[in-house]
């Protein structure tokens, strides 16, 4: 699936209400053609996200116990449900001009999927996708999560998150995507050493530059 011209941005460790503003404002800024494609990564404070076909019944824990983790919940207009994002954990939100020959939502969730397997590879990890399940899996444990929006202008939002090296205790507070009994996983846990979202970004976008054959202008620092 080729792009073009692809604008990365490393935001670091941002709130994901500061997140949400961006991407909003630059959905608006790529449906008018003042800037091209971006891909935005960075890390969230612990929040949980509620997506659109989420049940209130997959957070498993009351507003106080959430509240007292410190952990921020925002319902959000993209597919999925309910998942979880905290610092060690690598999220990637994809600004794209789908039109006018890249409008299959089915082709764009499988290049994600495969940017990430192709990620997890570099690392000598197997990562897989599951029949009818969208995201990343290592041997039956989760480890990368999918969710996006596509607007009625064929303009993305939303994306995905992979575990690098996050605190993996944090998933037990919901239901995570909705599938009970999932086990979830890290790439530090795979890999049973260190590694830093530094080391993970640089294999991320170089691997999203291969799979939507793009011209990366903004190289990871």
């Amino acid at each position: 699936m080729a792009l073009g011209c692809l604008e990365i941005k490393h935001l670091g460790l941002m709130p994901y209400k500061e997140s949400l503003r961006i991407q909003e404002q630059l959905v608006l800024s790529r449906r008018s053609g003042e800037v091209p494609d971006q891909l935005l990564m960075q890390e969230h404070p612990h929040v949980i996200t509620v997506g659109k076909s989420s049940s209130e019944e997959h957070i498993l824990m009351t507003e106080e116990q959430i509240s007292d983790l410190g952990i921020n919940v925002f319902k959000v207009g993209r597919g999925g449900d309910v998942t979880y994002h905290g610092p060690g954990q690598l999220v990637g939100y994809p600004i794209l001009d789908l039109k006018p020959n890249r409008k299959d939502l089915h082709r764009y969730l499988r290049d994600l999927e495969e940017v990430l397997i192709r990620s997890l590879a570099v690392l000598s990890i197997e990562g897989r996708r599951r029949d009818k399940m969208t995201g990343v899996w290592v041997e039956g444990r989760k480890i990368a999560a999918i969710g996006v929006r596509v607007s009625s202008q064929w303009i993305t939002s939303h994306g995905f998150s992979i575990n690098v090296c996050n605190d993996l205790s944090y998933f037990e507070t919901i239901v995570p995507c909705g599938i009970k009994d999932v086990e979830v996983t890290s790439i530090a846990n795979e890999l049973g050493t260190k590694i830093t979202i530094g080391a993970v970004t640089r294999i991320v976008v170089q691997e999203f530059r291969e799979v939507f054959q793009t011209n990366v202008e903004c190289d990871p620092q």
